[in-house]
């Protein structure tokens, strides 16, 4: 695949999200996958009641586990292996991303194939180069924010 570079494109940087521009894409969001989904069994973690939140306001949540290899359905939908797996990877709104920075590149190259139209790295989750490697690409970034926290946010602000 090939990369873009910090010298082909100077607009880049309008990819990295602001706040404001974070609650806008939790609240028009419709089909999430979430990547380092838990099972039920860890409910109690924000990598299970997240996604199992947004399915109860109607968002399509797409399972993406890294762990749990003999696992076929979570939140009752199938699970996939990879983001590249998923049918129709392009028109994901969000990948919601539950994964140490330490973990994230093992999955650039299948983000970047994918070409969501964000990747959203949960609150406490950072890494810049990661970041600018998926804007320099054309993907729009949030990092460090809850979904669930800006979804609620944004929905409760737009029922006033």
């Amino acid at each position: 695949m090939a990369r873009v570079t910090r010298a082909m494109s100077s607009s880049w940087r309008s990819n990295i999200l602001s706040a404001s521009e974070a609650l806008e894409v939790a609240k028009t969001c419709r089909r999430v996958a979430v990547l380092g989904i838990k099972t039920a069994e860890k409910r109690d973690q924000p990598a299970y009641h997240v996604p199992e939140y947004l399915q109860s306001c109607g968002v399509e949540v797409i399972p993406v586990p890294v762990y749990y290899p003999d696992v076929k359905e979570i939140l009752g939908k199938p699970v996939y292996r990879r983001i590249g797996e998923i049918p129709r990877p392009d028109e994901l709104d969000v990948v919601d991303v539950f994964r140490r920075p330490k973990d994230l590149h093992q999955h650039l190259d299948d983000l970047l194939a994918a070409k969501p139209k964000c990747v959203w790295l949960q609150s406490g989750i950072a890494h810049r180069e990661f970041e600018e490697e998926l804007a320099m690409n054309g993907i729009k970034v949030v990092s460090s924010r809850c979904l669930l926290l800006d979804h609620q946010a944004a929905t409760r602000s737009s029922n006033l």
